[in-house]
């Protein structure tokens, strides 16, 4: 109770704040990427308008970012107007009554073709739309070339993880993903159970009586890959508490033939700006030794589920500006925005008017713009659940450590575990 108060105190004396013109605030809460584009939007959308936009940071994990918003939301504070918000927060908080429904044009643009089909799945719930994409974020497999080729692995055809391991090990390379107890095991978890043709969990409409499907051969399959990398040489040094960052010096090391890694859109930028600096490659020469392919399929023969990731942009049901947080939404979220994400930042657009400006511009490849495009819409959701802040931490608490992961005991223990949380029998 004296949390709740302190948020509710909080919220009102952030609502009353007006910039120095006497007009209302918007608070923009925002994850750490794109930062400066951020703060550039904000003040672009607030030129000439009855209201001035202020960026507000939240913490580096996606985990954290859903607590301090849940936190204040839950005491319907009038000061949180816009929100940056993973894509598998959406459903819980649209659940919750905590975001305003994007009605009228805006709402049949988003699920009218305009977008590409995985962002615009991300902000429906229950039949309407409750946050507006701002990018679209994807997976795929990052690799050195020359490793690739002297384990004489065929990159243009489709490759398995089994492959991949193979091909590192034999060669001394690694393989690079994100294990650390935090959601992006999940998000590998979940792509690779996908990739088996499973799912999590099923039937998510039924909220906490949705089906659980975790022991089950595709579970088996995705544990079957990740005990495979922690028992290869190919596993890398910090591999139960890799990241998204952790393996990004691992492409271009001072000796060794560098890695594979499975990782989202932002890699291409930040190893272009690296050229000639530590942690990046050494010159051009080397830059171009960095390749890209689909994501590793889990099942030889059948098609990959990529991750789906990005930001959407949701508008708090209690601001006491809705009207003007809508407009601003609308305006950061422009084809003018993400294509200054993309090219800025690495974080590849939601519309595909934007995707053909950025396209058009010349900073990407052609074909890596296509395998983004095409990994978004043909690649793999985690659960739309209200409860899946449960289902993830359920998992991830049976999954980790990846080094104990057992194909005979894993999926079955987490899916007792899981559905035991989800009926409240157990506790997280």
């Amino acid at each position: 109770m004296a949390t709740v108060a302190v948020l509710a105190l909080s919220g009102s004396l952030l609502s009353a704040c007006s910039g120095d013109s006497g007009k209302p605030t918007l608070n923009w809460y925002v994850n750490p990427d794109g930062v400066d584009t951020f703060k550039e939007y904000a003040a672009t959308c607030s030129e000439g308008k009855d209201y001035e936009i202020a960026v507000q940071l939240l913490p580096a994990s996606a985990t954290d970012q859903r607590t301090q918003l849940a936190r204040r939301l839950a005491a319907q504070d009038s000061s949180t107007d816009l929100m940056n918000l993973d894509p598998v927060f959406v459903a819980e908080f649209a659940n919750a009554g905590w975001l305003a429904e994007v009605e009228g044009d805006l709402a049949e643009a988003i699920t009218g073709g305009e977008y590409l089909e995985g962002a615009a799945e991300t902000v429906l719930w229950d039949d309407k739309v409750y946050a507006v994409p701002l990018w679209a974020n994807t997976q795929v497999l990052w690799y050195r070339k020359s490793l690739a080729e002297a384990a004489g692995l065929d990159m243009t055809q489709p490759v398995t993880w089994d492959q991949v391991i193979e091909a590192a090990d034999s060669e001394g390379g690694t393989v690079g993903v994100q294990a650390n107890k935090y959601e992006a095991y999940v998000v590998w978890i979940n792509s690779l159970v996908q990739g088996a043709g499973g799912q999590i969990v099923s039937e998510t409409e039924a909220g906490r009586d949705a089906k659980v499907e975790l022991d089950s051969d595709a579970g088996r399959k995705a544990a079957e890959v990740i005990q495979k990398l922690a028992d290869s040489k190919a596993a890398q040094a910090d591999f139960t508490v890799s990241n998204e960052g952790t393996s990004l010096g691992q492409m271009f090391p001072e000796e060794g033939p560098g890695e594979f890694m499975t990782n989202w859109t932002f890699v291409y930028a930040n190893y272009k700006g690296l050229v000639g600096k530590p942690g990046g490659p050494a010159d051009e020469e080397e830059f171009k030794d960095l390749g890209w392919a689909r994501y590793p399929a889990t099942v030889e023969g059948e098609p990959s589920k990529p991750p789906i990731g990005g930001i959407d942009i949701g508008i708090g049901a209690y601001s006491e500006n809705p009207e003007e947080a809508m407009e601003a939404a609308e305006c950061i979220t422009s084809t003018e925005a993400q294509v200054d994400l993309a090219i800025n930042d690495g974080l590849m657009p939601s519309t595909n008017a934007a995707y053909d400006e950025v396209g058009a511009s010349g900073e990407f490849p052609e074909d890596l713009l296509d395998l983004y495009r095409t990994s978004v819409d043909e690649g793999g959701p985690r659960p739309k659940s209200p409860f899946y802040s449960q289902i993830s931490s359920a998992v991830q608490s049976v999954w980790h450590s990846p080094t104990s992961v057992d194909p005979d005991s894993t999926p079955k223990e987490s899916a007792e575990f899981l559905a035991d949380v989800l009926a409240g029998r157990s506790l997280l």
